[in-house]
């Protein structure tokens, strides 16, 4: 591991970012650590760029990773007048990789690797992807349950309460899937995720009007995106993930023109939370364009 200890890369989240990049949905925060091929990294939700700290350090001295922060998430700004939509989302990394103005490769967890496939499909700047735990054509019902609850009178306020709950958040039909290890939900990912749902009404709102938007077309198109992803793609997948089954996932290699998986056990959706060197090291060779057939 580099230099960049995991304390040093947490503290990079609670720091200003480097620049704020502006977006049709407010502006995108934007960090950059490291060196070599650059790397853009695109969170789910309800989290930011800081659920990727504990995998900088195992990729900073081989890559150059910039690290967002999207419209209702972490450092980012957004306008209260017009609620951040996952479709925003796709537009706003599109705009971000235009700002970058360099070729990248693309690393997206659970509903940012929906959004990274979406934005950058037949972009000819796209390099690589790396797709980790995240959404696949035929979703379970588990994916769907959880996503039902955003008709739910009252969610914002719902999802604030829960997320200030140490006890109801780890019930396995609420943040409780998230880990193998629930006592991962407390510590960093309290204070980085959960903590900001539950005190600051406005980004709650935010953050519960990008769920709302959320539209299952996206998933169904998927198949069709895959078909046109012309880059190598490895998929890096927590064997415990009751979201999106590691079954699902074997499933999907064959749906891309070149994907390898890795599987990670012992490791919930937030595989690269739990196991940040051994997805880092799945990562590596095909975000440096090192990876043999």
């Amino acid at each position: 591991m580099s230099a960049l200890t995991v304390a040093a890369a947490s503290d990079l989240f609670r720091a200003a970012p480097d620049e704020m990049i502006p977006v049709p949905d407010g502006d995108v925060a934007h960090r950059c650590v490291g060196v070599g091929p650059d790397v853009l990294f695109v969170h789910g939700w309800p989290v930011s760029g800081a659920t990727f700290r504990a995998l900088l350090p195992h990729l900073v001295d081989h890559v150059t990773c910039h690290v967002i922060d999207l419209p209702s998430s972490g450092s980012s700004r957004f306008a209260t007048g017009t609620p951040p939509t996952i479709r925003g989302h796709i537009e706003s990394v599109r705009k971000v990789v235009d700002h970058l103005g360099v070729d990248v490769s693309v690393v997206g967890h659970d509903s940012g690797g929906l959004i990274a496939r979406h934005a950058l499909v037949g972009d000819p700047r796209l390099r690589s992807m790396g797709l980790i735990n995240t959404e696949h054509p035929q979703p379970g019902w588990r994916f769907r349950s959880f996503l039902a609850a955003r008709r739910i009178p009252g969610l914002s306020a719902g999802l604030g309460w829960v997320a200030g709950s140490s006890k109801v958040r780890r019930n396995p039909f609420v943040f409780g899937g998230a880990f193998a290890d629930r006592s991962l939900l407390d510590g960093e990912f309290d204070e980085f995720f959960l903590q900001p749902l539950h005190v600051d009404p406005a980004r709650r709102d935010a953050s519960t009007a990008v769920l709302k938007s959320f539209d299952m077309k996206l998933i169904e198109d998927l198949v069709d995106v895959h078909a046109r992803l012309d880059v190598p793609v490895q998929l890096v997948w927590g064997d415990q993930d009751p979201f999106f089954p590691v079954e699902r996932a074997r499933e999907m290699v064959d749906t891309f023109a070149d994907a390898h998986l890795e599987v990670v056990e012992g490791a919930g959706l937030f595989s690269h939370e739990e196991r940040p060197d051994e997805v880092a090291r799945a990562l590596l060779p095909t975000l440096t364009g090192e990876r043999t057939a």
